[in-house]
């Protein structure tokens, strides 16, 4: 009896570790390791919302990793991906929290991709909501998602030039490789 006790509990431990190591970290936690990395390196962070369907999101990857442009993320921001917007069979991807996320900065109705860009500090200095002139950060705009057209890659290349201190002609690299997301270019 007693060894039937002890295998019970041995398989609920083994359980309950399999169901934690499962767990995706919460986005509170992803930040938290994001910002400490930013310092300790001296970067800033890069944090993009996705899921695993998102055909945008998955070119916005593939162009910030492209052989022409990646040294240029590489040397200027730390990157973490929240998990967000899933379909109902994968919803244990999502990230815990990342839906509150995209709330707390006005862009839970803005669609995937979308990116923020923090100092090690935590404070916002860019996200991927284009805003008229003089718009703050504070309110919501019009998501740009995977930088394509020009006038995106416009926005993209503004927010990184406040983030950043990459050259002209590294920023131009990067707005060259974008504009090749666009189908109609």
């Amino acid at each position: 009896m007693k060894m039937r006790s002890l295998l019970i509990i041995l398989a609920l431990f083994t359980g309950l570790a399999t169901v934690s190591a499962q767990q995706p970290k919460s986005a509170e936690a992803i930040l938290k390791e994001g910002y400490a990395e930013a310092k300790k390196e001296k970067k800033n962070l890069f944090v993009m919302f996705h899921a695993s369907w998102c055909g945008w999101c998955h070119l916005m990857d593939t162009s910030m990793n492209d052989a022409s442009v990646k040294k240029y993320f590489d040397k200027s921001f730390v990157i973490k991906h929240i998990v967000v917007s899933e379909a109902k069979d994968k919803k244990n991807l999502e990230t815990p929290g990342g839906m509150e996320m995209l709330q707390k900065y006005h862009a839970a109705d803005q669609g995937i991709p979308l990116w923020l860009v923090f100092d090690a500090k935590g404070t916002l200095l860019g996200d991927s909501q284009q805003r008229p002139d003089g718009v703050g950060l504070d309110q919501p705009g019009k998501n740009v998602g995977c930088p394509a057209t020009q006038e995106e890659v416009d926005h993209f290349i503004k927010v990184l030039k406040v983030s950043t201190t990459l050259k002209e002609d590294e920023l131009a690299a990067i707005a060259a490789r974008f504009r090749k997301n666009d189908r109609g270019h």
